[in-house]
């Protein structure tokens, strides 16, 4: 007997991305000039990637988010992690340094250390990077409102290695604008914010010209419940503005725009999240072009980095997360990004333990070592069902960015919360779905299991705040308060006026002036912003 609904009855009505499109049963080709659509890979609209050879050159950099403690105990982690293989570093702080607090302000009690390393003077990042040669590795610094400090201070370690400045490179996120919308590490109101992030172009560009100078981020986007369409509208709109913001300061597109990088969320639907990067790409390309004048190649470019979706881990069976890690990294790499993160199985729990930080490299090193899709460029391209949700991608991305421009481009769409109700509202269908099982989750909401013991996580000590606030003392009391008192003085009249202000902040840490004196000088003139 036929079973009811015919032998050929579907699982369910209707099959559909975390987005909203729906998936066909089986896609065809369709009538398209791939020429001007899609190209080849290293050409222009660069749907196929930003480089010819792709990995076929070298493969992506893989790096391990990492930070915790102190200095020296992160430090000796990314020694590890370099020992095992990765071949870029990225620093996580916390959350007083990214608030721009000092360790031992009465803000930061309880969180010294917690989900990243403190750091308060030149002093820990002189521990921080002891034993790392600048100029031999690529550093990616998640930091965004205190980014010119940050970035300052690593300036000073790669001068006092006597490094060539010409090949430093790296890329501070610097990326204010999603933090209005989805993170929160914000201090100053977006004007000046955004002085701030066009000041870094215009340093940069001169001084460390190998330097991404931002990372427009749409992973933080993602992780608060957007789509992957709105990943993608919502990340370029602020790329539009950060590109828009410095024209108007009076720089020249196609002298900063090559040092522009992105950073998406690799996510769970897999055939979604590869057409997602390919999109962005090819998006980017033809905005830099046609909206921006463009000339160089380079500037059109959207270079990526990855990280695999902290959202989708689970505290149910950690195990499942190793799994699904390896789903999203190898969707980023068929994406064709840049760089790369693996979550660890336990990061649901905790910040990783060494043993977990490990086998999430390893994750990346199997697939670029023995699964052999690093061995041709874009092995997905032309795929009928990839193509089309490439393209379906773009036009949703397309509608999003229009909708902001409508509203008068992206600060004044942050400001009227337009991304933050869009967010919130597809945060909430997300989050329905799993509770009523519409959406299956392994371990979570289908195939449950008795909870196992609890697996060994990594522990804080607790010692590590008054280890950090007493060598913060210590620094304090052996630099010259003359120097630094006229280092912050030059950090305010800039400003309150026109100067470019990373030389004075680099003077400024150079001098041994603390992430807090520095900010707290910048609150001065400029304010806090509140919601």
């Amino acid at each position: 007997m036929k079973p009811p609904g015919g032998e050929h009855r579907e699982r369910k009505e209707k099959f559909t991305s975390d987005s909203g499109i729906v998936f066909e049963r089986a896609y065809a080709p369709v009538e398209r000039d791939y020429s001007r659509e899609i190209g080849s890979p290293g050409e222009y609209p660069f749907t196929r990637g930003p480089y010819p050879t792709m990995y076929r050159g070298r493969f992506w950099t893989m790096r391990q988010y990492a930070g915790f403690g102190t200095a020296e105990e992160s430090n000796l982690r990314y020694l590890h992690l370099l020992r095992n293989g990765t071949t870029g570093l990225s620093v996580a702080f916390d959350l007083p340094t990214q608030l721009g607090y000092d360790s031992d302000h009465e803000l930061a009690q309880g969180e010294v250390g917690k989900v990243g390393v403190a750091v308060d003077t030149l002093a820990d990042m002189e521990v921080l990077f002891r034993g790392i040669p600048l100029e031999g590795v690529t550093t990616s610094m998640t930091i965004n409102a205190t980014a010119a400090i940050l970035l300052s201070m690593y300036v000073a370690i790669a001068r006092s290695q006597g490094a060539d400045m010409k090949k430093i490179s790296g890329t501070v996120q610097n990326d204010i604008l999603k933090e209005y919308v989805s993170r929160g590490t914000h201090i100053y109101p977006p004007a000046p914010s955004m002085r701030l992030v066009t000041d870094i172009f215009r340093w940069c560009s001169v001084e460390i010209p190998r330097w991404n100078t931002i990372s427009i981020s749409g992973y933080h986007i993602r992780e608060a419940g957007a789509t992957a369409a709105e990943e993608l509208g919502f990340t370029l709109a602020n790329g539009i503005a950060y590109v828009q913001a410095a024209l108007e300061a009076g720089l020249d597109v196609d002298g900063f725009g090559a040092q522009l990088s992105f950073f998406f969320n690799a996510h769970n639907n897999f055939l979604e999240e590869v057409a997602k990067f390919r999109a962005a790409r090819r998006l980017w390309a033809r905005i830099m072009k046609e909206r921006f004048g463009a000339k160089s190649a380079e500037t059109m470019k959207l270079r990526f980095h990855a990280q695999t979706g902290g959202a989708t881990l689970t505290a149910q069976q950690i195990e499942n997360n190793v799994v699904r890690v390896t789903l999203q990294a190898l969707a980023a790499v068929l994406g064709g990004c840049q760089s790369l993160h693996t979550n660890s199985r336990d990061e649901a729990l905790a910040l990783p333990t060494e043993d977990s930080a490990i086998l999430a490299l390893r994750t990346q090193q199997v697939i670029a070592f023995e699964s052999g899709v690093a061995d041709t460029v874009d092995p997905l391209g032309g795929s009928y069902a990839v193509e089309a949700l490439t393209d379906r991608l773009e036009s949703e991305a397309r509608r999003i960015i229009q909708s902001i421009d409508d509203l008068g481009g992206a600060v004044s769409a942050i400001e009227q919360k337009f991304y933050q109700t869009r967010i919130t509202e597809s945060a909430y269908r997300y989050q329905r779905a799993i509770e009523e099982k519409e959406k299956s989750i392994v371990g979570l909401n289908a195939f449950e299991t008795k909870a196992p013991p609890q697996p060994e996580l990594l522990r804080i000590d607790e010692s590590a705040a008054a280890r950090q606030i007493g060598r913060l003392h210590a620094v304090k009391g052996g630099r010259s308060v003359p120097d630094v008192a006229s280092a912050l003085d030059a950090v305010r009249n800039a400003a309150a006026g026109h100067d470019n202000l990373m030389p004075h902040i680099l003077r400024s840490v150079e001098c041994y002036a603390t992430v807090g004196e520095i900010s707290d000088t910048l609150r001065g003139v400029w304010g806090e912003y509140a919601e």
